[in-house]
């Protein structure tokens, strides 16, 4: 567990950020869902994270955790990073408070450090 620390900081971070991402309406800016009327992207959001989250601590659980998933999850809190940066001048786009973006850079270092140490 303790030398998952930074994973765990990066996936902590993530999660309270997907939480947000409801408040900033993520999926009014995510391509294909926001084709959809709000209610039913809203609602496809939303049951896309029980089998993704599922999945997830389905993995993480036991004496091991994969480490492979570990790196895989760790590159992607990096490239969501990217993703979000990319996505920042759609005018759609409600995240933008430092509170916000503490979250999602915060994941990328935490991700970052994990990678290098």
């Amino acid at each position: 567990m303790a030398n998952h620390l930074f994973f765990y900081a990066a996936l902590s971070l993530t999660l309270v950020h997907e939480m947000d991402a409801i408040r900033c309406r993520e999926w009014s800016i995510l391509p294909g869902l926001s084709l959809l009327k709000d209610e039913t992207a809203y609602l496809l959001y939303m049951l896309a994270h029980i089998p993704l989250y599922f999945l997830l601590f389905l993995s993480l659980v036991g004496n091991r955790p994969k480490e492979g998933l570990i790196i895989g999850l760790d590159i992607f809190f990096i490239a969501h990073l990217l993703i979000h940066i990319l996505f920042l001048k759609n005018h759609k786009n409600k995240f933008k408070n430092w509170f916000t973006w503490s979250l999602i850079t915060g994941a990328s270092v935490f991700g970052l450090l994990y990678l290098f140490f």
